[in-house]
């Protein structure tokens, strides 16, 4: 006979089973699993745009250093 598989879950540090909860428990447990998922896709991208924009401040300042005397706005 086949051994039943369990999906073993930690939660603050007690361990429980995923096939031994309720439907709303399990439905819970995915909602925190997806956000978990865009949380961390978030900060990706977050780190993306901030290097993004670090090296368009970069190319800025090192394009004002090219140029040392600032033009004056006209009015």
């Amino acid at each position: 006979m086949a051994e039943k598989k369990t999906t073993p879950i930690i939660i603050d540090g007690k361990d429980y089973v995923l096939e031994d909860m309720s439907d709303t428990q399990r439905t819970l447990i995915s909602h925190i699993s997806d956000l978990d998922r865009k949380i961390n896709s978030t900060k990706f991208n977050l780190d993306q745009l901030s290097v993004g924009k670090d090296a368009f401040v970069n190319a800025l300042t090192a394009s004002l250093d090219e140029d040392p005397e600032p033009k004056e706005v006209s009015e």
